[in-house]
């Protein structure tokens, strides 16, 4: 059986105040966890475990000395109940995630260890998601309280206050979601009151509509003349990722000289983390040829990094790339109404464009390949928003008799 009391801490801190704590046994292995307050030698009555009345706040702190074992007992006694197990170390550690209960708490945790792990723009993406759940709550939240009736006010709020769409709504819901797993995974919240899943609150993200650019409309970015040098590299980064099979954006702005080597590119994606090699097309090389004389900083090819001081700093090299991505697309919105191309010209439209030409050409197995998809199902279900051929064939061959 376990025990937790209140004791006064041996050392005093620098101030020459001796920390009040709880002290939880269990087998008879002690574990510590201060409540945040400290009180003169003289002002601790050791045997009723209780601040003396010679402390001016002596009434406050016995109150909260009360609320600290009651809520030690509710968690010593719900550990016990559900059979979990019940070390002092655990009991601490489930007396410690209490203070950090609420869903407020845990969203700055997980933001916190986004930004720490360089991923900027997640953080950048995640923070206003947060603030909305926030907002929608009127303030902090308990993750009881996250149930499925919260969930759906919640979506009929978002589109009823906010101009987002159906998968921005998702991508909310996704937040939710992983904060709440992080509370499950630090024993804050029990899985019983988990409001996702089969019978719940299920995520589908809408089906939409992908679209590149014809093999015309590429020929004809390649060959428009632009004096403007801004729009002149924007259109070089864009081509650059469609001649490497639809490469990302991030990826094409962290090339280096070093990537090349007989006449192929060996690059990591960023996304995943997966490597491979591809044949550089003569068009790339031509683009190549233009940054070869440039300044050499970090090894990088193209220059929209190269002020930074330090790249392997992931959080400001992901800032400046998602600036720099945010520029080109500007440049190329330009170029596409010198083209008068309808379509939105952006940098992913890259990808999409390598895509749609494929389609039909090149057998699924080798764009997994060259998308460096985990799974062809993946590859499958990307491809199928540009192969056309097939339904457009039974189309005509119903219709026209």
């Amino acid at each position: 059986m376990a025990t937790v009391k209140i004791i006064l801490r041996n050392l005093p801190n620098k101030d020459g105040l001796y920390p009040l704590a709880l002290r939880i046994i269990k087998d008879r292995r002690p574990s510590i966890v201060h409540i945040g307050h400290a009180v003169k030698f003289g002002d601790w009555d050791n045997r009723a475990q209780k601040v003396k009345k010679s402390h001016p706040n002596h009434a406050r702190l016995n109150n909260l000395i009360l609320k600290k074992l009651s809520e030690a007992n509710d968690t010593l006694i719900n550990l016990e109940t559900n059979k979990k197990d019940t070390t002092a170390i655990s009991i601490k550690n489930n007396i410690v995630a209490d203070k950090a209960g609420t869903f407020t708490k845990q969203a700055k945790i997980y933001l916190d260890q986004l930004k720490k792990t360089g991923k900027y723009n997640r953080h950048n993406n995640d923070s206003p998601k947060v603030n909305r759940v926030i907002e929608f709550s009127g303030g902090d939240i308990a993750f009881s309280d996250i149930t499925v009736p919260f969930l759906k006010k919640f979506q009929a709020w978002l589109k009823g206050t906010r101009d987002i769409t159906d998968r921005t709504i998702a991508n909310h819901l996704v937040i939710i979601r992983s904060i709440y797993n992080q509370a499950i995974d630090a024993n804050i919240i029990d899985r019983k009151h988990y409001p996702f899943g089969k019978g719940k609150i299920t995520i589908r993200y809408p089906d939409s509509n992908k679209i590149g650019l014809t093999k015309e409309e590429i020929t004809a970015l390649e060959d428009l003349e632009l004096a403007n040098p801004h729009q002149h590299h924007s259109r070089n980064l864009f081509l650059i990722s469609f001649y490497f099979a639809g490469m990302r954006a991030s990826d094409v702005l962290r090339l280096k000289w070093s990537d090349f080597e007989n006449d192929r590119l060996y690059y990591t994606m960023g996304k995943n983390n997966k490597a491979d090699s591809l044949k550089v097309p003569n068009k790339a090389l031509t683009i190549l040829d233009q940054y070869r004389q440039d300044e050499q900083t970090h090894g990088l090819i193209f220059p929209d990094l190269k002020s930074l001081p330090d790249i392997k700093n992931k959080y400001d090299t992901q800032r400046r790339i998602k600036t720099r991505i945010r520029e080109a697309n500007d440049q190329l919105g330009k170029i596409a109404n010198e083209l008068k191309i309808t379509k939105k010209l952006t940098m992913h439209i890259a990808r999409h464009s390598f895509a749609q030409i494929a389609s039909d050409k090149i057998p699924v197995q080798i764009l997994q390949k060259l998308y460096r998809h985990s799974s062809i199902t993946t590859t499958i279900g990307y491809q199928s928003n540009f192969t056309t051929k097939h339904s457009d064939d039974a189309l005509d061959n119903v219709i026209n008799f």
